[in-house]
């Protein structure tokens, strides 16, 4: 084969390999990061179940503490981000929480992002839409942006869809499946991509 030839055989499997590189970061709101990769514990409560960045609800129940969840360390002053893909691969229940910031100063979460059956994805408190499509099968990316005594930003997908207005104070960052107080499950989550930055 001439050298011509193969070179013309050889391009479009370089192309392809192109097109299929991933972007080397994914964080959103501009500025310089610091990646960092803070430590969890696993929390499994009522019907919840963890397994890897597995997890599930198993029980229909509306009432008491159902939880399957990562909890990240304590963060105080400064911005930090967040970036997650969920993907649920089954949903019979309704109304559970996705994503959380704690504020370790103050009673209960400080935000709550949540899904409903159908796929609507909304903020707990105040009850905003945030955005749609978090269905079976779909995967969605999450980025919450957070300047601590300022604002709290949620990105789905690469873009700005809520924004809160934040305390001072020590917050911490929370994942899994959590049953809202006006929800249930069953239903299981799968997390991917999990990355923290700072500056």
């Amino acid at each position: 084969m001439s050298k011509k030839l193969r070179l013309l055989v050889a391009l479009p499997f370089a192309g392809a390999l192109f097109v299929a590189a991933p972007p080397a970061d994914a964080q959103v709101d501009g500025g310089s990061w610091t990646s960092y990769s803070p430590s969890f514990t696993v929390q499994q409560r009522g019907c919840g179940t963890v397994s890897g960045s597995t997890f599930t609800l198993t029980c229909n129940t509306a009432s008491g503490d159902q939880r399957a969840e990562r909890r990240y360390v304590t963060h105080g002053s400064g911005t930090w981000q967040f970036e997650g893909s969920f993907r649920i691969t089954s949903m019979s229940g309704t109304r559970i929480s996705l994503k959380q910031t704690f504020n370790e100063s103050a009673a209960g979460p400080f935000f709550m992002l949540a899904v409903e059956n159908g796929g609507r994805l909304y903020a707990v408190h105040g009850g905003a839409t945030i955005a749609s499509g978090a269905t079976v099968g779909a995967t969605v990316r999450v980025n919450t942006v957070h300047y601590v005594g300022s604002t709290h930003r949620t990105y789905i997908n690469g873009s700005l869809r809520h924004t809160y207005s934040s305390p001072s104070g020590s917050f911490y960052d929370k994942l899994g499946f959590y049953r809202t107080s006006s929800g249930r499950g069953p239903g299981t989550v799968v997390w991917s991509g999990i990355r923290f930055w700072r500056r």
